[in-house]
């Protein structure tokens, strides 16, 4: 991927964050809502940061695979295995099922998503790929 990707990506996950500041104590909106935009955000972020990087990864929502792939490479994500394994399923299977399966809370999800999404951005930063005004 390229630079102007990374960025693309890191703009992306910083509009899920924008969701997720909205969703996060609308009561009206379902679990799965919030999750699925801190998974999304996650999954943008650890592409953004394997792009800067240059490394290279499959087209997946698999979290753990991009941690390990990560990992792989020697970059450390700023939270654990397990609180990428609650996030994954929101992917995909709890969008299109109505299991009122609650493997997270609303708060552990947007903490999850935002110390990823500072992370990352702290990688950009670091490696002037972003200015700090940026996405």
């Amino acid at each position: 991927m390229s630079h102007e990707e990374a960025l693309s990506l890191l703009k992306l996950a910083d509009r899920d964050w924008e969701i997720l500041q909205v969703l996060k104590d609308a009561e009206r909106v379902h679990l799965s809502g919030v999750a699925f935009h801190a998974q999304q955000l996650v999954e943008k972020a650890c592409k953004a940061v394997l792009s800067i990087q240059n490394l290279p990864f499959d087209r997946t929502h698999d979290l753990i695979r991009l941690a390990r792939t990560l990992e792989t490479a020697g970059m450390v994500l700023p939270v654990t295995v397990d609180d990428l394994a609650k996030l994954n399923p929101y992917a995909v299977i709890f969008r299109y099922d109505d299991a009122d399966i609650e493997v997270i809370t609303r708060d552990e999800a947007v903490n999850v998503a935002g110390l990823v999404r500072e992370w990352a951005m702290q990688i950009a930063l670091n490696t002037k790929q972003i200015k700090r005004d940026q996405p």
